[in-house]
């Protein structure tokens, strides 16, 4: 859990984002079923999304979900963090995820990650939300610098930047 507020407290935190055939909206606990599904049909999509040490999504199960879908969800409540879930128009299914974190480097006011389930034309979809999530951060956000790990700056130059502890 982040020790505090992401963004100032008297910003409205936007509800979602729609885009075309699908929207963004607040993860929640009661996406599980889908969300899961995606997790695990995309799994070998998502290794690394978190940094090359990160395990996941490796071992996730129903409960393990759970877990992490409640703390996305209070950690929006409290705005410490905000993950997005990329659903269809009709909320069938979860096509993907976007979260924003607070950075521990000076440079950055917030880090982003984002991904697409796996299918076809995954990587054009992949680009298409990456697009449009850049566009929403820099109209309707008050983040000044946001890092996107492993994207736009290469997983060695974010380690470089962490701070000492």
């Amino acid at each position: 859990m982040y020790h505090r507020p992401l963004v100032p407290h008297d910003f409205i935190v936007p509800d979602g984002l729609q885009c075309g055939s699908y929207h963004l909206r607040m993860l929640s606990i009661d996406d599980v079923e889908k969300d899961l599904e995606a997790v695990l049909a995309s799994s070998h999509r998502l290794k690394g999304l978190f940094g090359p040490a990160s395990t996941w999504p490796d071992g996730v199960n129903a409960k393990e979900d759970l877990i992490d879908l409640a703390w996305h969800e209070r950690e929006f409540t409290i705005r410490h963090s905000f993950a997005y879930t990329v659903v269809a128009i009709d909320e069938s299914r979860c096509l993907g995820c976007v979260y924003f974190f607070p950075s521990n480097v000076d440079a950055f006011d917030a880090v982003a990650f984002y991904w697409v389930r796996a299918g076809d034309n995954a990587e054009a979809r992949d680009r298409k939300l990456g697009d449009e999530v850049r566009d929403w951060l820099a109209g309707s956000w008050p983040f000044k610098a946001v890092a996107f790990p492993g994207r736009d700056l290469s997983w060695s130059d974010w380690t470089a930047m962490q701070p000492e502890l």
